[in-house]
């Protein structure tokens, strides 16, 4: 009896030891219960506490030195990136990498998306939300683009009984010399009639004789 009982208890142990270690490994790498620390460019030391499980994520920096400390904050959905839901804290963790390469951690651009959802909708980025400072971001060039004017319309000729009050005003202020040669060009005059020695010697002779032929017809007739 005592061998059944000593027997029981050593397969208790066994089998409830690895999986406490198990529970306690996965405890240790959750990014909800182990806070991720790093060091900036600067030495300051910064602590990224994330949480939101479910609508959104929000993550917490925190950094100081011995001569300053500032936060940041930043939200997103991360968890529309299947990759993020196989392993959370590395998504973080790929955050930290390019964060501690900067002097001020909060100084990282406006929306952050880690390499493993580079593939992703833009809804599992990061987004800057909050700090600790004043945070200028640089406009959208599409949005500072000075617009192309409109053409002006060209002026058209006036029309109606104002147009022809306005060209007969033009007409009054043209010069003299102007109006006294248009009075005295010379009329065009009527051609003289022809005679009828001409017109038979144009109907009976020819051409190149027509006009000895009127000249002839003419004295016959005269």
């Amino acid at each position: 009896m005592w061998t059944q009982a000593s027997a029981l208890l050593l397969l208790f142990a066994c089998c409830f030891r690895p999986a406490e270690a198990q529970n306690d490994g996965s405890r240790r790498q959750s990014i909800w219960d182990d806070p991720i620390q790093f060091k900036t460019k600067e030495n300051d030391l910064c602590t990224m506490i994330v949480t939101g499980q479910r609508e959104y994520t929000r993550l917490r920096l925190s950094c100081q030195s011995n001569e300053r400390s500032y936060w940041c904050e930043y939200v997103g959905k991360p968890y529309t990136c299947r990759s993020y839901n196989k392993n959370p804290r590395h998504f973080f963790v790929q955050m930290m990498w390019g964060l501690r390469k900067l002097r001020n951690a909060c100084q990282a651009p406006r929306q952050i998306q880690p390499h493993m959802c580079r593939k992703a909708t833009e809804e599992s980025q990061m987004v800057f939300s909050s700090a600790s400072f004043s945070r200028s971001w640089p406009e959208d060039p599409s949005r500072t683009s000075p617009r192309p004017q409109p053409a002006r319309p060209r002026p058209t000729a006036p029309t109606g009984p104002d147009s022809a009050r306005q060209t007969s005003t033009k007409a009054s202020r043209v010069s003299p010399s102007v109006r006294i040669t248009q009075r005295t060009s010379p009329q065009p005059t009527t051609p003289p009639e022809e005679s009828n020695a001409k017109r038979i010697a144009r109907q009976y002779c020819w051409r190149s004789l027509q006009g000895i032929c009127s000249f002839i017809i003419g004295l016959f007739r005269n």
